[in-house]
């Protein structure tokens, strides 16, 4: 099996190799069936990597050891589940995930654009047959090869990194994957437009809902590791600014820049190299994300660690930023806008504030994440920066962004009159004074005047969303004498991108108005506790009650976790509830043979974290047990059972254990309010929906049927005329 698979990465590499060297010829002298070869040559691209897949993900299913990932990753007593996750775990596994995802989503693109595009097809598809060129090298020829094998196959694997046996292991990892390489979509299809000077709006609408894909996935990636985080590890938040963190946000933010500025392209004809820019920058911060992660320049808990190809992956991307620099600036000629700013007072001005907001914060997050890198080039001194660099710069360009998320929908195109903006602001600006009111009057909001104007705004921002779902709804009402939930469904549906819009700027008032109050207003207290003993966070009073200890069953011998933990009974005012916090010590994976009972406590360690969640607040409790109250009987036990059998060492281990639950001396306890933290994974959610509607494709049937009823209104000038 390992060498079919081996042979299938062998046949892809030449296939890619062929789809470039096709669609370059028959871009040239070769004609259009050497494009239509090209494409289907990305068919069997797709068909091979999926073989690969399915071949890899098998052998994990197997526990077939003489794989050398399966031996690394995975173990027999690993469950089904993670078996699934663990081939993206490993480096070699998510290079074949990265390129199984690209031939798949070109494969469907290059589909569906057959007939359209003749003279950027060419190109576009050359271009991403040479990234799949590059992931596949890595693998077949620099040596990443996910199907090498052992020449003495283990009886057991090592199994999975404790730390990755998380629920989010199936999503997390490939949700950022798909929009990593989905924004490689409108990347090649940009270079084919510039190569070809076809520079107007043709490949943006070819490639828009490539695009939102990749956008909706990195932005659920990204939520989706936020929670993780927040409820597996137990530094105490949901967002720590570490890099690898801030890598996969970068291309986000550049993403929404984008998405942002093509609508005035297709609108105006304006922002071209801006456009252009915004892509290539795109896609470079993704390739960048998948360096950091795989290169180990920078410390971080998500790398891999040091490798063999962070230089492979510099080169890459330093040839990528060359070649799309020398292209952009050649072809500046025919990128010069066909409209220009009429006046600041309208969506495209707003639009492009909104971009400058967007690119400045992905600017400051580029420069913290590779601060170290920059000193030590300069001072020869590696100096990172922390969280409070961060949110110093990203606060106040949050609330510019929420602000611009409100003014941007309610102003047209060109320019506007004094009596729209009453019409467009006047609601809106009553609700947001309303709100600033009874904040000041009702609550200590008034104590973090970040938080202060974030509540405005977020007022003001989705009263501006709400005043247009409910205009186009009542025009819709009025035309066809329809009940007021199918006119909002049908307005929606009609115009899905722009409506699907609004409901993610909604998602992200909410998720920047739970990010700046949990963050402001949170309570924090480190205290050390032996049962019996109660102390205070906020209006929160939290008592220790008792230890808790517990051996997991490990048939197959690899260290199953020694899970020591705490009973905790939480009082705030009348509402009791009780939370229990617990460490997970994995067994080393190479033991002393002189201290085996040690191994079980010295190997990976994951904490569970206890949380309750309510719409006001989430209390957060993480434990830290003092595992040196048993040091003196795990020195002994080791001493006189060095050499028993490993079902002898067990029942000592569970001796140990509830040695610890009888007498657990001080335990270490982390404890946080976190105000309003729910709303941030609302909003987020919120915004994710109106993602998915943006993107969802209109049937063939509403679009005949909307194309006739437009006709008609436009014959009949005195009836007004619905929005979107």
């Amino acid at each position: 099996m390992a060498e079919v698979g081996s042979a299938a990465l062998d046949v892809a590499l030449l296939t890619a190799l062929y789809a470039v060297a096709a669609a370059l010829y028959g871009a040239g002298r070769g004609g259009a069936r050497f494009v239509v070869s090209a494409r289907r040559a990305f068919y069997c691209l797709a068909g091979l990597l999926t073989l690969a897949m399915v071949l890899l993900e098998l052998a994990y299913l197997r526990s077939d050891f003489s794989f050398e990932l399966v031996a690394r990753n995975s173990s027999t007593s690993t469950p089904t589940f993670y078996k699934l996750t663990a081939m993206w775990s490993s480096q070699e596994g998510s290079l074949l995930l990265w390129v199984f995802l690209l031939a798949v989503f070109s494969s469907v693109v290059l589909r569906t654009t057959r007939n359209a595009l003749q003279q950027i097809l060419p190109y576009a598809t050359a271009v991403l047959g040479t990234i799949a060129a590059f992931f596949l090298t890595l693998m077949v020829v620099v040596g990443e090869n996910p199907f090498t094998v052992l020449a003495t196959p283990p009886a057991e694997g090592a199994g999975l990194n404790p730390l990755l046996r998380n629920e989010m292991m199936m999503f997390h990892p490939p949700a950022l994957y798909v929009g990593y390489v989905g924004f490689s979509i409108p990347f090649a299809f940009a270079v084919g437009a510039l190569i070809t000077r076809r520079t107007g709006a043709d490949w943006i609408r070819a490639t828009r809902r490539f695009a939102l894909v990749a956008w909706t996935f990195l932005g659920a990636g990204l939520l989706l590791g936020s929670y993780w985080g927040y409820s597996e590890l137990g530094w105490g938040g949901y967002w720590g600014w570490d890099p690898v963190e801030n890598a996969a946000l970068m291309p986000w933010l550049t993403g929404t820049a984008f998405l942002h500025s093509i609508v005035v392209q297709e609108r105006r004809g304006m922002l071209r190299v801006w456009n252009v820019s915004l892509i290539i920058a795109t896609f470079v911060l993704a390739l960048t994300g998948t360096l950091l992660v795989r290169s180990g320049i920078l410390q971080s808990i998500h790398a891999f660690g040091a490798s063999t190809l962070g230089l492979p992956f510099l080169i890459f991307i330093v040839v990528v930023v060359a070649g799309s620099v020398a292209l952009v600036v050649s072809r500046l000629d025919h990128l010069r806008s066909e409209g220009k700013l009429e006046s600041l007072v309208s969506r495209e001005a707003v639009f492009l504030l909104n971009n400058l907001a967007l690119v400045g914060l992905c600017l400051a997050i580029f420069w913290g994440t590779f601060f170290p890198l920059i000193s030590e080039a300069v001072s020869g001194e590696a100096v990172s920066v922390g969280p409070p660099w961060f949110n110093r710069y990203a606060a106040p360009l949050a609330i510019v962004l929420v602000l611009l998320s409100g003014i941007g929908p309610a102003l047209a195109w060109r320019r506007v009159t004094r009596a729209g903006i009453r019409r467009a602001f006047t609601i809106p600006v009553a609700a947001a004074v309303m709100t600033l009111a009874g904040l000041l009057a009702l609550t200590p909001a008034a104590e973090s005047a970040a938080s202060l104007l974030m509540f405005t705004l977020v007022a003001f921002a989705i009263t501006v969303a709400a005043q247009e779902f409910w205009r186009g709804t009542a025009a819709r009402r009025s035309i066809g004498g329809i009940g007021l939930a199918s006119a909002l469904l049908g307005l929606v549906a009609q115009n899905r991108r722009r409506y699907g819009g609004y409901i993610v700027h909604v998602g992200m008032a909410i998720m920047f108005l739970g990010v700046a109050v949990s963050s402001a207003f949170e309570e924090r207290r480190d205290a050390r506790l032996t049962p019996g003993e109660s102390t205070q966070v906020g209006a929160y009073t939290v008592t220790y009650r008792a230890a808790t200890a517990t051996v997991l069953d490990d048939p197959a011998g690899t260290g199953a976790p020694v899970t020591l933990g705490a009973v905790l009974d939480v009082q705030n005012g009348s509402e009791r509830f009780r939370l229990e916090p617990r460490r997970n010590y994995y067994g080393a994976r190479s033991s002393d043979p002189k201290a085996p009972i040690r191994s079980f406590f010295e190997g990976e360690a994951t904490t569970e974290v206890g949380i309750r969640t309510d719409l006001g607040d989430d209390m957060w409790v993480a434990v830290q047990p003092d595992v040196r109250s048993l040091e003196d009987a795990i020195r002994e036990a080791d001493q006189r059972f060095a050499s028993a059998p490993s079902d002898v060492q067990g029942l000592i281990v569970a001796a140990l254990a509830d040695r610890y639950r009888g007498s657990p001396g001080t335990a270490q306890f982390r404890l946080i309010v976190f105000p309003l933290v729910i709303w941030v994974y609302v909003g987020g959610l919120i915004a994710l929906f109106g993602g998915i509607v943006a993107v969802w494709p209109t049937s063939p049937a509403r679009r005949r049927y909307t194309g006739v009823r437009a006709a008609r209104l436009a014959r009949q000038p005195d009836t007004p005329v619905p929005a979107g």
